[in-house]
């Protein structure tokens, strides 16, 4: 297999205009916030700071942008993450790609991944919380992408459920009639808190390990998963951010906060893939809400 240079340098190029358009829409909602609860603060501002990798032998391997917003009128906390990073897996990491059916690993461990991520934990309990991420691995010996999006209200609203889902098809149906339901199930699949029995959200979509041998046209459907995020999400944020909140529908929130937390630590591929490989901790961990609370 070829380095891939070309291919490596557009997908990430890719991942990065597409976190510049999400963090200008993100503000801008800020800056609209006029009425309804908090509409008197002082509109968020993301900040922005590199992160960094470091090889197990302290060389350079590759860093990113951390984006976090705090305290907005709209967005309690927020962080759109893009990164590429290389080197070499170590030993856990190996033998997880091992475990994917990646060959080889044993004998030339190098990698190289880029990717964007989102997390978005909202200030009003009746808009949604939101996770995003699009994201290209490659080795000498695999490439594949992955990545998707899904919601996760604490105050469930069919009508944005429906709204999410139908913007997300809307891309999709465009790369084949299959693909919107084979990843919607594997979200449903993946989203999963086994040890709640329940799921996190309402779903969304989900894929991994994509390689159908065409690199141009699993990059395009990657793309339209990115593309497909503010269009499915800003109209609920632009719904709901108005709307009056009670103590009890606070309470909802950040015990569905906790589940948010649980399913990160202990399920999420990337959470434990980032550990694992060295890359910035409080990059890694970015994703977890600001409160959160259990009964």
């Amino acid at each position: 297999m070829t380095d891939m240079t070309e291919q490596k340098s557009r997908a990430a190029t890719w991942f990065h205009q597409l976190r510049d358009e999400i963090v200008a829409a993100f503000e801008a909602l800020e800056d609209s916030h006029a009425t309804g609860p908090l509409a008197e603060a002082e509109p968020g501002r993301f900040e922005v700071k590199p992160t960094k990798r470091t090889s197990e032998d302290g060389s350079d391997a590759g860093g990113g942008l951390m984006s976090v917003m705090r305290g907005g009128r709209v967005f309690e906390k927020v962080g759109v993450n893009v990164s590429e990073v290389f080197g070499q897996l170590g030993e856990q990491a190996q033998k997880a790609m091992a475990a994917r059916g990646v060959p080889g690993m044993a004998d030339d461990p190098s990698f190289w991944a880029s990717g964007i991520s989102l997390v978005a934990h909202m200030q009003n309990p009746h808009v949604p919380a939101v996770h995003m991420n699009t994201r290209m691995f490659w080795t000498p010996h695999a490439w594949w992408f992955g990545g998707g999006s899904d919601l996760n209200p604490c105050i469930e609203y069919d009508e944005d459920t429906a709204h999410f889902h139908a913007q997300q098809k809307a891309h999709l149906d465009p790369h084949g009639d299959e693909i919107y339901p084979a990843l919607k199930a594997w979200a449903d699949e993946y989203f999963f808190i086994p040890h709640r029995h329940r799921a996190r959200g309402v779903g969304g979509i989900f894929m991994d390990d994509r390689n159908t041998g065409d690199w141009e046209a699993d990059f395009a459907l990657t793309q339209d998963i990115g593309r497909a995020f503010l269009k499915a999400y800003l109209p609920l944020v632009e719904k709901r951010r108005a709307q009056p909140w009670s103590d009890a529908d606070k309470e909802t929130q950040l015990v569905h906060r906790g589940l948010y937390a649980e399913y990160n630590l202990v399920y999420d591929r990337g959470t434990k893939f980032g550990l694992a490989t060295g890359h910035d901790a409080d990059a890694v961990l970015m994703s977890l809400p600001p409160v959160a609370k259990w009964t």
